[in-house]
């Protein structure tokens, strides 16, 4: 888990750092990203709304309900979002892929401005990650949200 949240982090970290960017790619001239959105396929859509809007102040702002339960819901705070897919709806709706939105967890990486508010926040859950500080500046602490994906949170420490 370390080495992949590392990784991560660097890559990101990469695609950011404008000395990272080639010279060839400087005169490319590229669309403009609004914004990314992770969707998270799970067997069931409800606990996950719940863990992110009880513990975390997201609003649900769209729900697909199939049935008695939802096949997809969408999660917004501020300018954060994150959307849960079932995979009923999946074999439904994506049926080429549905297959492989099963093949494994999701990791999120996640940075707070409290992280003691957030340990509180997820009382309870699965800690695979205990609190550790980090070479590269962060406080960090990863669980499992209830559909099993990965998700550490990360607080860097004040600049001097």
């Amino acid at each position: 888990m370390r080495i992949a949240t590392f990784a991560l982090t660097f890559v990101l970290l990469l695609a950011i750092s404008p000395a990272a960017k080639p010279k060839a790619q400087e005169k490319t001239k590229t669309m403009n990203v609004k914004r990314i959105t992770p969707i998270l396929f799970v067997e069931d859509v409800e606990p996950c709304v719940k863990f992110w809007v009880d513990r975390f102040g997201f609003q649900k702002t769209a729900e697909v309900p199939d049935g008695s339960t939802l096949a997809f819901a969408m999660l917004q705070k501020g300018n954060l979002e994150l959307m849960y897919q079932s995979y009923a709806s999946a074999d439904k709706d994506v049926t080429t892929i549905s297959q492989q939105v099963r093949k494994g967890p999701t990791f999120l990486y996640v940075e707070v401005d409290n992280l003691d508010e957030t340990i509180s926040a997820i009382q309870g859950q699965e800690v695979v990650m205990p609190v550790r500080n980090t070479f590269y500046g962060s406080k960090e602490i990863g669980i499992r949200d209830p559909a099993g994906h990965y998700v550490t949170f990360a607080q860097f420490q004040a600049q001097p």
